[in-house]
């Protein structure tokens, strides 16, 4: 079975743990499925044989505690030790997807800003691509997507197997983050100059380009979810 079925039958499963089994269950199965340098087909395979083995002994009258023991990080960690590497080559295209994902919806949103705030000033809103202020944001975008990624998955991997965590305090913390992460791509836009080489760039081929690569990369992910 395919990585992508056994993530299905994985959530049609669960449902039969107990809440506490579950809790149980859970945090092991999303701090491995964290482990982003694991081969996902191996950790989806080994997350199905515990949530069978952990569905016998529930109806055996059995917790997950007796079955796995009291340290389920420890338990995971050895799993993790086990498991094969996910090939490099599978995990740079991901990135990349993310990265080009990234520019096509910017192109688009440009497309749409620059006709629509053309109708409230009175001159032209100009349609020239600065190289250097571009760059400049735009890669402010993505050490802010890299950096929240990595916040967000590190608050996660501390709620995990703790009684204290706080679902509350976890999504403040993430939203402040945000808040601040645009405020600070949005200060960049505004207040950096002008400077540089520039090209003309019209909204209508900012839209149309940004609009042809989302549809690539959209056929490019179900071509690849159809050979999985």
């Amino acid at each position: 079975m395919k990585a992508k079925h056994l993530i299905e039958e994985n959530n049609r499963k669960r449902e039969q743990l107990t809440p506490e089994n579950e809790k149980y269950y859970s945090d092991m199965m999303i701090y491995i499925r964290l482990q982003f340098t694991l081969s996902e087909q191996q950790s989806e395979e080994v997350l199905m044989e515990m949530l069978d083995h952990l569905l016998d002994g529930q109806n055996e009258g059995k917790s997950a505690n007796e079955i796995f023991g009291d340290d389920p990080k420890g338990y995971a960690d050895e799993i993790i030790e086990n498991l094969p590497k996910e090939k490099k080559r599978e995990v740079v295209p991901f990135m990349m997807g993310i990265v080009l994902n990234l520019v096509s919806w910017m192109l688009m949103i440009r497309g749409v800003v620059i006709p629509v705030v053309s109708q409230f000033k009175k001159e032209p809103v100009g349609s020239s691509v600065y190289v250097f202020p571009t760059l400049l944001t735009f890669t402010l975008i993505l050490g802010s997507i890299a950096f929240g990624v990595w916040f967000i998955f590190r608050t996660i991997r501390r709620s995990l197997f703790s009684e204290k965590a706080s679902e509350k305090k976890d999504m403040v913390k993430v939203g402040t983050f945000g808040a601040l992460s645009m405020g600070l791509i949005l200060a960049a836009t505004k207040f950096v100059p002008e400077f540089g080489p520039a090209f003309p760039f019209s909204w209508w081929a900012s839209l149309l380009t940004g609009g042809a690569l989302w549809v690539v990369l959209f056929m490019v992910k179900k071509l690849e979810i159809g050979f999985r």
